[in-house]
């Protein structure tokens, strides 16, 4: 006679979702797509195809789901570039009506924002994160090898106007590329009611990082007063240390010199359906082919509990041959 196979608690979907650490996790960031239509030199490799084997709306949805049920509040649909998807609205449908989720954001390049804007609005999403890392056209082209600055330009300008409840302007920090311009970058997002936030170099692909600490001297050498605001190390805390100004709140994201892996409270989906519970390591829980292959939601739940319960204390980026398996941040999900 054959022992029947054991059948995991149906508790494993019951909140709180908590790493090895015991960090409530209660945001996913969702990576819809690998493709992206510019080729920065600091987040994609030279030559990059995607994959065409991405999940769809309704594994997407599905996945939110049993995240919700596990007690995650906070959506964030990222890429490559989301918005390049043609399904993208359907996508933000679905999500922002998953029982449970109060919020569900977007990082985009913007290029395609001044027509999808308002509908994205529409459609539930509660924030943009868009990244825009020079004012400068030439400058441009040289970090993103190709796309249309102006389009950027546009795009940012239908966000602002489109009434959504949090804007935030990207900027990651190249010394010798942007790094003059932070000043200017301020000034421009401030005009436009966004939060800047200007993010260290990580070690995903070309470039020099400037750190935190050096760049806060350089805006307030260059005559902006900054003042740091109190940490927030509640459920909605996000990498970013904010600072006050006169025009509005001024974002330092440090992954290197201040890392914030102490209060991280974020899973992470891949665009390929592989949960990896941390940016920089190695535990993995293949989603996709759960689904694919007729696992309940308790399965699913049960393979993102071990994911996570091998989830390290924090990222080792800054040691050499720590051996994480890095993905471009076209794979992984920015």
């Amino acid at each position: 006679m054959t022992t029947p196979a054991l059948q995991p608690p149906p508790s494993a979907l019951a909140p709180p979702l908590l790493d090895a650490q015991g960090r409530r996790m209660t945001y996913l960031r969702l990576s819809i797509t690998d493709r992206c239509n510019f080729r920065c030199s600091y987040c994609s490799p030279a030559s990059w195809g995607g994959k065409r084997d991405l999940l769809g709306p309704e594994e997407l949805e599905r996945i939110t789901s049993v995240f919700a049920r596990m007690g995650i509040r906070r959506v964030r649909l990222t890429g490559g570039e989301p918005l390049i998807r043609p399904d993208i609205l359907d996508i933000a449908r679905r999500i922002a009506a998953v029982p449970g989720i109060q919020h569900l954001a977007i990082t985009s390049n913007a290029s395609h924002l001044e027509r999808l804007a308002r509908p994205l609005r529409e459609a539930g999403v509660t924030q943009l994160n868009l990244s825009l890392d020079t004012l400068l056209a030439e400058t441009f082209r040289r970090i993103s090898k190709q796309g249309d600055f102006d389009a950027v330009l546009r795009g940012v300008d239908a966000a602002a106007g489109a009434g959504y409840a949090s804007l935030k302007l990207n900027v990651v920090v190249m010394r010798g590329v942007n790094d003059e311009e932070a000043s200017a970058l301020v000034a421009y997002a401030h005009a436009r009611g966004f939060t800047p936030r200007f993010i260290e170099l990580m070690p995903f692909g070309q470039g020099t990082p400037v750190p935190t600490a050096e760049l806060v001297e350089r805006l307030q050498a260059s005559g902006l007063p900054l003042e740091p605001e109190p940490d927030d190390t509640g459920d909605a805390a996000g990498p970013a240390r904010y600072w006050r100004a006169p025009g509005g709140r001024v974002g330092f994201i440090s992954p290197l010199t201040q890392n914030f892996c102490g209060t991280c409270n974020r899973v992470r989906v891949a665009s390929n359906g592989d949960l990896r519970s941390c940016l920089g390591g190695r535990a993995q829980a293949p989603l996709h082919q759960l689904i694919r292959g007729g696992a309940s939601d308790v399965e699913l739940a049960v393979a993102i509990r071990r994911a996570l319960g091998d989830k390290p204390e924090g990222h080792r980026f800054t040691e050499p041959g720590n051996g994480a398996t890095l993905l471009s941040m076209m794979g992984i999900g920015g």
